[in-house]
């Protein structure tokens, strides 16, 4: 039923939609919208062990999947979590936490990384 304040009444017919059936309409958005997410969740997973992204840039996706911050502490056991979910190495992600931990403590210096310990 619907109401029509033009004529103040209700009315036996349903408000339809383009299809005709906006129960049917709902419930295929509905679907639809749900397949888009699982999509979505799915490319992120993708997104968050591809070696096409930085070390940092996996992490910052974990992070976002999952609604947390990266631990500032080096022992704390979602370390493991994170480089395993990552595909990265602990030492991997232990270097973006000390990247992390410069930039907000305002350090210029740029952290070394394996390659750059090398003198030629």
């Amino acid at each position: 039923m619907e109401f029509d304040p033009v004529i103040d009444g209700w009315h036996p017919e349903p408000a339809t939609a383009s299809s005709g059936n906006w129960m049917t309409d709902h419930r295929a958005r509905i679907a639809l919208e749900g397949g888009e997410r699982l999509q979505r969740k799915q490319w992120e997973l993708l997104e968050q062990t591809s070696d096409r992204n930085t070390p940092a840039e996996r992490i910052r996706i974990w992070e976002r999947r999952h609604g947390l911050r990266l631990p500032g502490d080096a022992n704390h056991r979602l370390i493991r979590v994170v480089a395993h979910q990552t595909d990265l190495t602990f030492d991997q992600v232990r270097e973006e936490q000390r990247r992390r931990l410069a930039r907000r403590n305002g350090d210029a210096a740029v952290l070394p990384t394996a390659d750059s310990s090398k003198v030629t």
